[in-house]
């Protein structure tokens, strides 16, 4: 199973950057989208009509232009999951999932913390309201992958400026203390797992300052991927060659 992530920072504009070829001249079996902004009704046939391609959504009711996440898979899964089942999070349109069998897969949009306390403290709240979705289902006896826009540099290796940035949401130590309790939990970074050592990989760069240009960027998309399925792990990568997004696509394949 081939899967890729990406957060597209609006799906109508990557459309028009050239997304459905991407998608559909690919080897993908699943490909997670976040940051859509749009709800379906806004939505055109060339989204919601792709030929060999199946999809799900789930917006933001709280607002419109805002937040969002789908899924597009090629073979028609067992169980499609929108949400968490939690008002406070679902309202924003933050997590779509889909079950295979025993394995289930979920591309989450986590939010940013950027607006201030109150935000970051939401965000403390859904991370801990998903990680107890995923050992509830673990408790169950399903695998679980995690993919999607973190909103959070684990490790200094993963921010061009770490020293610099620790004031900044993001990369603030209750964030990290966060993401670090899915490791704890049994989580694998599946990145981090075939690549230890590899600096300067990063998923996200900041287009105000042209930071791609000069690779000044964060690694905070993820595939995580719980500690039974490690010997299925055959590639996780992050294609920083593809644009069209201030994000870069990740990728996850299991035997």
């Amino acid at each position: 199973m081939l899967m890729a992530s990406w957060n597209v920072n609006g799906i109508r504009a990557a459309v028009r950057n050239g997304f459905l070829d991407w998608l559909t001249n690919s080897d993908y079996d699943l490909v997670f989208v976040q940051e859509t902004k749009a709800r379906v009704e806004q939505l055109g046939p060339e989204l919601l009509e792709i030929d060999g391609w199946g999809a799900a959504w789930h917006s933001a009711t709280s607002k419109k232009g805002y937040s969002g996440v789908a899924v597009f898979w090629r073979v028609e899964p067992d169980e499609i999951i929108e949400g968490l089942g939690e008002p406070t999070y679902d309202v924003e349109g933050r997590v779509i999932g889909v079950r295979y069998g025993d394995l289930v897969v979920f591309g989450n949009y986590f939010p940013n913390g950027g607006r201030g306390p109150e935000r970051v403290a939401y965000k403390l709240g859904f991370y801990n309201a998903m990680l107890a979705r995923i050992e509830a289902l673990r408790a169950a006896g399903r695998h679980v992958v995690v993919c999607g826009d973190f909103n959070t540099a684990l490790h200094p290796i993963d921010l061009a400026r770490p020293r610099e940035s620790r004031k900044t949401t993001g990369f603030l130590p209750e964030e990290r203390d966060a993401l670090q309790r899915y490791v704890d939990a049994g989580l694998v970074d599946t990145f981090r797992l075939l690549h230890p050592d590899e600096a300067e990989r990063y998923s996200w760069w900041d287009l105000r300052t042209r930071a791609r240009e000069r690779n000044r960027g964060w690694r905070i998309d993820y595939f995580f991927a719980d500690r039974e399925l490690t010997s299925r792990i055959v590639r996780a990568d992050i294609l920083a060659h593809e644009y069209g997004s201030d994000h870069a696509p990740v990728v996850l394949e299991l035997a």
